[in-house]
């Protein structure tokens, strides 16, 4: 049975329509100016008690943009990094990227030395915004990159007010502060740039098969369609100007990128940015002080804070949309949280390179129903097996998608392109699900090796090729593992060289050098011999179900 001719889930869509003009609004561009425009006096952001309106980002980012034009001579299709934590400096910032037509290269503020170079080189990045707490990793690796020139961000940058910040690195001699950016930018032209849907926006890194990183290039009609889309299945819970939205998951990850930031800010939100999630206590206050109606996370966000004694100091009754992404979201979690809010949390399910949402739980969902919701207006979801044919209808297959909010492919990589599309056109997303009765979609397993670790991506490539770096190791084979806490969580089995006194400690703390905290091993299994096939490659699955 073919969904592609009958498109199961559109029985359950109810007042959903069934499509979307993805060509409405012409780029993200002019999505944010008229938004700028019609919420002019409303708050748009507040962090560290900061509050801008929207009148004052339109203002700063127009500086920022005129000041990136006209003093670094930035143009249409220029790569620039932006590697901060949540602050106000980093909606500004992509604003005034938009308005220039160039591209922004979403950077993890905790990437190691070798993660950052790879990226900077990789994207051709000649300008970054960095947060100045994390500088030290961009002078270490700037004489190596395109790199010329670095604007670092402290924690009140573009508030107009000085919060104590951690110094740039003093090597980064040629530096300016984003604020000297802004009041040089204040007094230059800014010359209008067209911007089509087909332009580029964001360099979306996602790791590789191969353990190197490739960027998802996406484009402002990627964008456009797919908040256009999310906006026609949560209509209900859409009231222009007055939603709150508090975003603990990283700007940087396009998941709260385009639902927390870019969708609600089209319809004049408030957005309360948490700059560290982890420092639950003022994560706790945001959360009393905001009386949010939106709030999003990954499954261990929710599990950490239904766990924390403090909590029940928050009231929720303004709470009307929970909606969780990233990594499945375990039952128990939605559970404890609908005891604790009243509200059950709506999955969804994306990519990188669908800019992220494939599909979502629509309002006719009542329950948590272990489901990642129905596919999205304008999109085709099938699901093929090892053949590349369609399966039938409650069969597994890997789910492969179509529609306006999918990439057109890898930044410069034809050969990895080839292999991410079907013959006729879907994106393969490498993870296995089946189609319910109803059309909704359920995630099973993942084709690839993938682990997912607190929902950030992690491949076992690059994990092995860094356990292996070290001299007293033979060979190794990285695992996902269950973890309570974090999902899953990365086991290294290790053969070691039998000379070498090498022990669980000593590795971890290798690897804590050369890979971001979520990437570390959370074991270390010493044993004699890995298991491999005939010809010789290490089996994996075979390490995975001695786990089981």
């Amino acid at each position: 049975m073919s969904t592609m001719t009958t498109k199961s889930w559109l029985a359950s869509y109810g007042d959903i329509p069934a499509t979307i003009d993805a060509d409405a609004i012409p780029s993200l561009t002019a999505m944010f100016e008229s938004a700028l425009r019609e919420h002019a006096s409303l708050p748009a952001f507040t962090c560290l008690d900061q509050t801008v309106t929207y009148a004052q980002v339109d203002k700063q980012s127009r500086a920022f943009a005129a000041y990136l034009q006209s003093a670094l001579g930035v143009r249409k299709g220029d790569r620039i990094g932006v590697m901060a934590p949540n602050l106000i400096a980093f909606p500004i910032a992509l604003i005034a990227i938009a308005r220039i037509g160039a591209v922004q290269v979403n950077i993890n503020p905790m990437y190691t030395a070798r993660e950052l170079e790879h990226q900077l080189n990789d994207a051709g990045v000649e300008t970054l915004l960095v947060y100045s707490g994390v500088s030290a990793t961009v002078a270490e690796v700037m004489p190596r990159t395109p790199l010329k020139t670095v604007i670092t961000t402290g924690l009140g940058d573009g508030t107009g007010a000085e919060l104590p910040s951690p110094p740039t690195d003093p090597r980064l001699t040629q530096a300016i502060t984003f604020d000297a950016a802004i009041e040089h930018g204040r007094n230059l032209p800014l010359l209008p740039v067209e911007v089509h849907g087909d332009d580029l926006i964001f360099l979306q890194y996602t790791g590789g098969t191969t353990g190197v990183s490739k960027g998802a290039a996406l484009s402002h009609r990627n964008l456009v369609a797919n908040v256009t889309q999310f906006k026609a299945v949560i209509a209900d819970n859409l009231d222009v100007g007055k939603e709150v939205v508090v975003t603990a998951i990283p700007l940087y990850h396009i998941f709260a990128l385009m639902v927390n930031f870019i969708s609600f800010f089209s319809v004049g939100a408030r957005n309360w940015l948490v700059p560290n999630p982890r420092n639950m206590d003022t994560f706790i206050d945001v959360l009393k002080a905001s009386r949010c109606t939106v709030f999003t996370g990954v499954n261990t966000l929710y599990a950490g804070l239904v766990a924390h004694p403090r909590i029940a100091e928050v009231d929720f009754s303004t709470l009307r949309l929970a909606a969780g992404g990233g990594a499945a979201i375990v039952p128990a979690t939605s559970e404890k949280w609908k005891a604790l809010t009243g509200v059950f949390i709506r999955e969804g399910y994306g990519l990188s390179e669908t800019s992220p949402i494939v599909s979502f739980n629509p309002p006719s969902a009542d329950r948590f129903n272990g489901t990642t919701g129905l596919p999205l207006p304008s999109t085709d979801v099938k699901l093929i097996d090892s053949d590349g044919r369609e399966v039938a209808l409650g069969h597994a297959g890997e789910v492969c998608v179509k529609g306006p909010q999918v990439m057109r492919g890898y930044w410069q990589k034809p050969e990895a392109n080839a292999d991410a599309f079907t013959a006729d056109g879907y994106f393969r997303t490498g993870d296995i699900g089946e189609l319910t009765e109803g059309g909704y979609l359920k995630i099973v397993d993942r084709k690839k090796d993938m682990v997912i670790v607190s929902g950030f991506n992690v491949y076992p490539n690059e994990i092995e090729a860094v356990v292996s770096e070290h001299p007293g190791v033979v060979e190794c084979a990285c695992v996902g593992v269950s973890d309570n806490r974090s999902g899953e969580a990365l086991m290294v089995y290790v053969v070691k060289d039998g000379s070498a006194a090498l022990d669980e400690a000593a590795l971890i703390a290798h690897c804590r050098a050369q890979l971001t905290a979520y990437k570390v091993p959370k074991s270390i299994v010493f044993v004699d011999a890995l298991p491999k096939s005939t010809v010789g490659k290490i089996l994996r699955r075979e390490l995975r179900q001695a786990q089981q």
